[in-house]
């Protein structure tokens, strides 16, 4: 049985974009006629093997029958608006581990007072969401007890809506006795990187709250997951996963409030990581708004060798540049400063 799938590409920008879109040259990606497209990728898969070609938007009537009616359908969820991003032109999500173990900041922000030093920090440097954490799920990652974890983050979510109201407040966990302490707390979003998978009770707990819920893929834990990772064609596969985390949510309330977050260095190799960012524009296609987490990650080290540095800005910002590019709008970061104002220039540039 063959299955297609539809990738946005070719996109203009700024004021050129919106003269495009007015003429019906092109169509706005996710609601913005700032950056909009004229052709499209079809994947056409069938068992293992899969072919691609691209069309100009202008030629979809000519497709058969059965390719046009399911690039129609994705092209009216590629244009749609994101609900959650309002009229932000992108949102980044600042790191906060308070763990001692984490692979680029473990043990910095461990006390209450740091923390929520670090927190208005990243609030003052441009972050809209702040992203707490009290396990690391770097590669090889010892599992923390629930009980363990809560108690490293317990006191900076208890106060966190009392202390930064006007900010979104993220939680990555895989752990529900840490889920429905947060829900308790106000929290904005659940950032669970095994999507639920880890802890049976972790889905029951947070299915019926008004959360924004990200979708995660990752291929094995993170004991196992870089060990030798494995795809048939990476970005289909990661498409298919999340086409059915998608269909399985729809039997709750707010199932309509998810993030895709294709898991860059969660069981991929450079080559994996490579292709996801290349045609990332893809995920679009499902009608749901992206995150990506390029932010000091390995595979940047991999490309840039003795040029690599301790904090990865340069990899960081480039990889974030080039998403952004392609509609994605979301970017969980550690440097919140330097990386909004590498997008603050890049939007001011690319909107004359």
């Amino acid at each position: 049985m063959k299955k297609y799938y539809t990738r946005a590409c070719n996109f203009f920008y700024g004021a050129y974009s919106k003269k495009l879109v007015k003429n019906k040259s092109t169509l706005p990606l996710i609601g913005d006629n700032s950056i909009s497209f004229n052709q499209i990728e079809i994947f056409i898969r069938e068992k293992e093997k899969v072919k691609s070609r691209i069309i100009n938007i202008k030629d979809i009537h000519k497709l058969p029958l059965v390719i046009k009616k399911k690039v129609y359908e994705d092209i009216k969820k590629i244009t749609a608006k994101r609900k959650f991003l309002g009229k932000k032109k992108f949102m980044l999500m600042g790191v906060l581990n308070l763990t001692p173990d984490s692979f680029s900041d473990g043990g910095k922000f461990n006390s209450l007072k740091k923390a929520n030093k670090r927190i208005k920090e990243m609030i003052n440097d441009g972050a809209e969401i702040v992203d707490i954490g009290g396990e690391s799920t770097r590669p090889g990652s010892k599992i923390v007890s629930q009980k363990n974890e809560l108690s490293r983050v317990k006191e900076v979510i208890k106060q966190f809506k009392k202390r930064f109201s006007k900010t979104l407040l993220s939680v990555d966990t895989r752990k529900s006795m840490v889920m429905s302490f947060s829900t308790k707390h106000k929290m904005d979003i659940i950032n669970d990187v095994s999507c639920f998978r880890f802890d049976s009770n972790s889905l029951e707990s947070i299915k019926n709250k008004n959360l924004w819920k990200i979708i995660h893929h990752m291929q094995g834990t993170p004991q196992t997951m870089q060990l030798n990772p494995k795809y048939n064609n990476v970005l289909l596969d990661i498409y298919d996963f999340f086409e059915k985390e998608i269909v399985k949510f729809k039997k709750f309330k707010y199932h309509k409030k998810i993030i895709l977050d294709p898991g860059i260095g969660f069981g991929k190799n450079l080559k994996h990581n490579l292709m996801i960012l290349n045609k990332i524009s893809l995920f679009h296609s499902l009608g749901f708004p992206i995150l990506i987490g390029t932010s000091r990650k390995r595979f940047i080290n991999q490309i840039s060798g003795k040029y690599d540095t301790k904090e990865r800005i340069g990899g960081t910002l480039s990889s974030i540049i080039y998403s952004f590019s392609q509609g994605v709008k979301i970017f969980r970061v550690h440097n919140v400063k330097e990386i909004k104002q590498g997008l603050l220039i890049l939007d001011s540039l690319i909107s004359k």
